[in-house]
């Protein structure tokens, strides 16, 4: 139970220069910002998602709050019972049944993941380079039979995520990463589809997860902008 838990949350909680010289870096992002809504997107301060996830052959409802500057809080009920991970601006917290009642404190990686999510509000190509990133395009290459550019983006604690970026559409279509999760680091890809315009943002509605440890869906039934959420909700339950 635990790590079918932790592997839920680590897939929850994203080379090549034959024509790359067709378009800058800067004119794929920049087309890729207007196509999803990013000048709105960024004005926004909180965030509300709930959705469901199909993993391990479970569907298991998740909700999810954000609200900026740093606060996070997600919840995903499987079998019966409510798995919580938070961050609060100060620290990350968690509730997993299977182990206490109780409150425990995050640390390391699923501390990061829980700290990082509201980075991920904007997206972590917008403004990479105030976040310490650097970013690279590699080339059109074809994904699923779409060509899509690819990007490269290394974090400044040297992670790095590749991005495939519609060539029509300039949505994202595809995401590869590392996710750490039982111990072990391993490659997941994202596939991002039926993208839905909400309040002039735009969105995908389903993501599908592959990786060593199966493949899954997140697919999203409501999605609001701005919601407002009490501070309180991010803090950790007293035990």
């Amino acid at each position: 139970m635990k790590k079918s838990f932790i592997t839920v949350v680590a897939m929850i909680i994203i080379a090549f220069v034959n024509v790359a010289q067709a378009q800058s870096l800067n004119e794929v992002l920049d087309k890729h910002f207007k196509a999803i809504g990013q000048e709105k997107l960024s004005t926004i301060q909180s965030f509300y998602v709930k959705a469901k996830v199909s993993q391990m052959g479970m569907e298991m409802p998740m909700e999810m709050k954000i609200k900026k500057p740093e606060m996070f809080i997600m919840t995903i009920e499987m079998q019966g019972q409510k798995m919580i991970q938070a961050f609060d601006g100060q620290k990350g917290w968690m509730i997993a049944p299977w182990v206490s009642p109780d409150p425990q404190e995050l640390a390391g990686e699923q501390l990061n993941q829980a700290k990082n999510q509201v980075d991920k509000m904007n997206g972590e190509l917008f403004e990479f380079e105030k976040k310490g990133s650097t970013a690279e395009l590699g080339g059109k290459v074809n994904v699923d039979g779409k060509d899509a550019y690819r990007i490269k983006l290394t974090t400044k604690d040297g992670n790095t995520n590749d991005y495939f970026i519609d060539a029509n559409t300039y949505v994202i279509s595809k995401v590869k990463t590392k996710v750490s999760a039982q111990g072990q680091t391993v490659d997941v890809e994202q596939i991002m589809s039926d993208y839905k315009t909400i309040d002039g943002i735009t969105m995908a509605m389903k993501i599908e997860t592959k990786s060593p440890m199966g493949s899954g869906f997140i697919l999203m039934e409501e999605i609001k902008f701005n919601e407002k959420f009490d501070d309180a909700i991010f803090k950790q339950p007293a035990k």
